[in-house]
C-alpha cells in the first residue's frame, strides 16, 4: 500500500505521522510546493519509527513523480481559513489550487481512491471528481466525520459520559449549514432527548456547526488540524483494512434524500473500494429539508466554478 499526503502543513504532516504509526502503507510520500519542508517533516517522522515502532517509509518530495501509482491519496493542500472567513470564501482560490493538484496527480497514478480535506470540503471533492474522472465511489469528502466527531465531544463533555458510549451522525454540507441528526444521537443506546433538555441540544448543535470558526477564532493564524488528520486518518484506515465502516461522508448523490448530481455528507459503507454503499436513513420531514438545504448551497457553490473547470 502507498498513500500520497498532498500538503505538508499541520493537516497532512499530522495525517501522514497518524498513518504510519497505524502502519496502514508501507511507504507514506508527503508532497508540497514548498522546497525543504515536506523533506524535513518527513525525516523527522521517519527518524519516529523506532520510538513509535513502526517501519512504514516516510518520503517527503516537491515533485509529482514520486507519488506514482499511489493507492489513496490524502489531499490537504489549500489555504486554511482565518478570522471572520467563511469556508466559502475560500472556493475559487482553493478550488485552483485543488484542480491543479489533481491534474498532477492523475499523470502518475491512474486508479488511486482520493480523500479530501481541504475546504470548501464538498466543493473541493466535487473539483477532485471532475478533474480526475474516477468513479464517484473513488472521490470521498472528509466533513462529515470531523463535524460527529465534534458532535459527539460535545455531547460527552456536557454529560460527562465517555466520547466511546455516544452513537451520532452529522449530515450535509460541511458548512454553517450542516445537519446534526438529534434522532439518530444517543449514549449506550439511550436517546439524547432523554438525557438533556431541548435548549441544551439546540445549544450543541449551534456550537457544531461553529465548530470549526470556534478554533479558528482561538489560533488566530490558523484552522483545526489535530481532529480533521484524526477524520482523515479513521477513513483511510477503513478503506486500507476493508472494514465496511459506516461513516458520514461526502459523496455524490445519486436521488438519495431527494437530492441528485450533488456531493454531499450522508452515512456510507466503507471499504477497499471506496465508497461501496450509500445508506438512505430515515429523516423526519425537519431534517429532510435542513439536508436538503445544506445541499443546496454545495450545490450552488460548485456551479460558481464552472469556468474553473471548463
Amino acid at each position: 500500500m502507498k498513500i500520497t499526503v498532498v500538503g505538508a502543513g499541520n493537516v497532512g504532516a499530522t495525517a501522514a505521522l497518524r498513518i504510519a504509526e497505524k502502519q496502514l502503507a508501507k511507504e507514506v510520500v508527503l508532497i508540497d510546493v514548498v522546497e525543504g519542508i515536506p523533506q524535513g517533516k518527513a525525516l523527522d517522522m521517519y527518524e519516529s519509527g523506532s520510538i513509535g515502532l513502526f517501519d512504514t517509509c516516510i518520503f517527503g518530495s516537491n515533485d509529482y513523480k514520486d507519488t506514482a501509482n499511489s493507492d489513496i491519496i490524502l489531499i490537504t493542500a489549500g489555504l486554511a481559513r482565518k478570522p471572520g472567513m467563511t469556508r466559502e470564501d475560500l472556493l475559487m482560490k482553493n478550488g485552483t489550487i485543488i484542480r491543479d493538484v489533481t491534474k498532477e496527480l492523475m499523470k502518475y497514478s491512474s486508479n488511486p481512491i482520493i480523500v479530501m480535506v481541504s475546504n470548501p470540503v464538498d466543493i473541493m471533492t466535487y473539483v477532485a471528481w471532475k478533474v480526475s474522472g474516477l468513479p464517484k465511489e473513488q472521490v470521498i469528502g472528509m466533513g462529515g466525520v470531523l463535524d460527529t466527531a465534534r458532535y459527539k465531544t460535545f455531547i460527552a463533555e456536557a454529560l460527562n459520559v465517555s466520547m466511546q458510549d455516544i452513537s451520532a451522525l452529522v449530515l450535509g454540507g460541511h458548512g454553517d449549514a450542516m445537519v446534526p441528526v438529534v434522532n439518530y444521537t444517543n449514549v449506550s443506546g439511550i436517546p439524547l432527548t432523554e438525557l438533556l433538555p431541548q435548549d441544551k441540544i439546540d445549544e450543541l448543535v449551534t456550537r457544531t456547526r461553529n465548530g470549526g470558526i470556534e478554533i479558528v477564532n482561538y489560533l488566530k493564524t490558523g484552522s483545526a488540524f489535530y481532529a480533521p488528520a484524526a477524520s482523515a486518518v479513521e477513513m483511510i484506515e477503513a478503506i486500507v483494512k476493508d472494514r465496511k465502516r459506516i461513516l458520514p461522508c461526502t459523496t455524490l448523490l445519486d436521488n438519495q434524500y431527494g437530492i441528485d448530481d450533488v456531493f454531499c455528507g450522508v452515512p456510507v459503507k466503507l471499504g477497499k473500494n471506496g465508497i461501496e454503499q450509500v445508506l438512505e436513513i430515515n429523516l423526519s420531514a425537519t431534517e429532510l429539508e435542513a439536508l436538503q438545504h445544506s445541499a443546496a448551497i454545495v450545490d450552488e457553490n460548485c456551479k460558481q466554478l464552472t469556468s474553473l473547470l471548463a
